[in-house]
């Protein structure tokens, strides 16, 4: 069979057009940054009683739009990005990347915008991620590349999941919402394990010519025990069973992170972010095996190690990587989002730990936990918003 040709990137014209739309992670890493910022603040003022959220009830539409909204957009931006490395051929730019950045908006908007059909939204909202799984496969299948078909398919697990919380919110069906954002932080969670294993050992051996120590048995381990284990939370949340998978996954991904530490990654900022957010992910099992053995209290700090904890610090290490390197500049960011970087894992440290430590101040820690989070996320849009909104430096396309 005759070779697919590749499209160079780097040989292309630049697209006409505003600079915001030459490559997926520009827009999309833009908007997740100022919608995790507004999103909190509505957050905050539905906690202190000040807005309601609509139609869904408070936890639902704050859980959606945290995992659909801005993580979904983490993930588109990073995806586009990758893809166009991994295969050579060109992801969307121009008028086609900003179609498929309007339909990702167009759904935010049906639920920040009161009174709109709940079918309609529930449409828009859907057709996101199945758009982004088919132009994702799209370079993936050209170029038969078997180790990143796991991607197009668990965008399609998030659209599936996203499909159990519009079931009820249209009166479908009963009891699916809050089962459907919990399957959809455990599919990125699942993208991060398959993703996180590349980069940031990758990132980390080739700033500081170091080699990461892997394991055939764990590398096989890792992805099969949280795979398993997080089938087994949704299933059964509370069981010996899930206890104990939700026990080896922690071993297994502390395991991991224990092969890719060196000491020499604490003078990178851009290194150790992406460490510290991987560390919590065998924090989030640890917390996920004593709940499903019985400590209740446990529950909601489990869910925020992987969503405040993994999800919040890893896609803002990733978003402030990435964008250096696809604008053409130094790997090296301006000394303020160190400050940043400390900030999103100190909201994280108070979502989770503030419930089980000191109960009592559940509220107050809730909103200290929201205003750091808006602090370090407000850093990175005045850092990189004018990166995101100019060319590239270095003249290239993207």
């Amino acid at each position: 069979m005759a070779k697919l040709p590749i499209d160079d990137p780097q040989k292309r014209p630049s697209p006409a057009g505003w600079a915001l739309f030459g490559l997926g992670f520009r827009p999309f890493f833009l908007a997740a940054g100022l919608y995790a910022i507004l999103m909190m603040v509505l957050w905050l003022l539905v906690l202190g009683g000040v807005m309601t959220p609509g139609e869904l009830p408070s936890l639902v539409w704050h859980g959606h739009e945290m995992v659909f909204g801005f993580t979904v957009a983490v993930i588109a931006g990073f995806l586009l990005a990758a893809a166009q490395n991994w295969t050579g051929l060109r992801t969307p730019s121009g008028r086609p990347l900003a179609a498929l950045f309007l339909l990702w908006l167009a759904g935010r908007l049906g639920f920040l915008i009161p009174g709109l059909p709940s079918g309609l939204v529930a449409l828009i909202d859907l057709a996101f991620l199945p758009a982004l799984a088919i132009t994702l496969a799209w370079p993936i299948l050209r170029t038969k590349q078997l180790h990143n078909y796991p991607f197009p398919i668990l965008l399609l697990a998030l659209a599936a999941a996203n499909a159990l919380v519009h079931a009820e919110a249209l009166h479908w069906t009963s009891g699916t919402a809050r089962p459907g954002l919990h399957l959809a932080v455990y599919v990125v969670i699942m993208i991060i394990t398959l993703m996180g294993g590349r980069v940031i050992p990758y990132f980390t051996d080739n700033k500081l010519r170091t080699r990461a120590r892997r394991w055939k048995t764990i590398e096989w381990l890792v992805p099969a025990a949280t795979l398993v284990t997080l089938i087994a939370a949704v299933a059964a949340p509370q069981s010996p069973v899930t206890a104990l998978l939700a026990a080896v996954a922690a071993i297994a991904h502390a395991i991991r992170l224990a092969g890719w530490y060196t000491s020499k990654y604490w003078s990178v900022p851009l290194l150790w972010v992406l460490h510290l957010g991987y560390a919590w992910v065998p924090l989030g099992f640890a917390l996920l095996a004593l709940s499903a053995a019985g400590w209740d209290a446990a529950a909601g700090s489990a869910l925020h190690a992987f969503t405040a904890g993994a999800i919040g610090v890893l896609t803002l290490g990733m978003m402030a990587r990435v964008s250096l390197g696809h604008t053409g500049r130094p790997l090296e960011p301006p000394p303020i989002m160190t400050l940043a970087f400390v900030t999103i894992n100190l909201a994280a440290l108070a979502r989770v730990a503030l419930p089980l430590l000191f109960p009592a101040a559940y509220t107050r820690g809730m909103d200290v936990a929201g205003l750091i989070w808006i602090a370090a996320f407000g850093l990175f849009v005045a850092v990189y918003g004018p990166m995101l909104l100019r060319p590239r430096v270095d003249g290239k396309p993207g």
